[in-house]
């Protein structure tokens, strides 16, 4: 995570930074490299756009908590279209990897990014990439078509960089895959929901349709202490 911060961090160094989704929390640990001074450089500003409101209210609680006044976070849906209002000048997405749907789920995540950077700039796109498994390299070919098809051409790839060590495919590796808007492409904005069924077919994994909307963060009174039914206390059999 530091090493990918790094680089994001260089890579955005000055930009309006736009977080498509953010569930691995790249976007903090850039802007707390840069706040700290570990590196001297990052972006501009940083807003992370997810449709989990506990992601989105722990990035803006740590924010205010350590006076990070360049990042903040949207709850938002990928499904809806994206603000009007808002504009960036990159963007960075690490999607659902669309084993189940042939990639559709990633090319979604990349749509909003591209809108918004009203198709112009850089993105980042955190896509499997595994040489031995035929599904990551039919959906890595698909992105690379679909983002060429937007306007864009394929700057750097940088293979089999990462591993989750994910329980159903613990070799699995990912890439970064950058992306950058070719001179002249910039379109007018248009933003829509996405409404098709063979986009939306197994958008989070097989049989996994779309439904939720939002995750909702329960309220608490003080986020500064653990809640008392997520924990118990032993006593001491006897005091010394």
């Amino acid at each position: 995570m530091v090493l990918q911060s790094e680089l994001v961090a260089h890579w955005a160094d000055g930009k309006r930074l736009a977080f498509i989704g953010d569930g691995d929390s790249i976007s903090v640990s850039v802007a707390y490299l840069q706040k700290r001074g570990i590196v001297e450089y990052g972006p501009s500003r940083i807003t992370v756009f997810d449709f989990d409101e506990r992601i989105c209210g722990a990035i803006t609680r740590f924010a205010d908590s350590e006076r990070i006044e360049n990042l903040d976070a949207q709850l938002y849906n990928c499904i809806d279209p994206f603000p009007a209002t808002l504009a960036y000048d990159d963007f960075y997405t690490n999607p659902p990897w669309g084993a189940s749907n042939d990639g559709e789920s990633v090319k979604v995540f990349m749509q909003r990014g591209m809108e918004a950077t009203r198709y112009e700039g850089e993105g980042m796109v955190v896509i499997a990439d595994d040489r031995e498994i035929p599904w990551p390299q039919n959906v890595l070919a698909g992105a690379q078509e679909y983002a060429i098809a937007s306007g864009y051409f394929i700057q750097r790839m940088m293979s089999e960089l990462h591993s989750y060590h994910l329980d159903d495919a613990p070799n699995l590796k990912s890439c970064n895959l950058m992306i950058k808007a070719r001179p002249g492409t910039r379109k007018e904005f248009s933003s829509t929901a996405v409404t098709d069924s063979d986009r939306l077919a197994n958008f989070y994994g097989r049989d996994s349709l779309p439904t939720v909307r939002y995750i909702r963060e329960r309220k608490r009174l003080e986020y500064g202490k653990a809640h008392d039914d997520e924990y118990s206390l032993e006593s001491w059999p006897k005091m010394p």
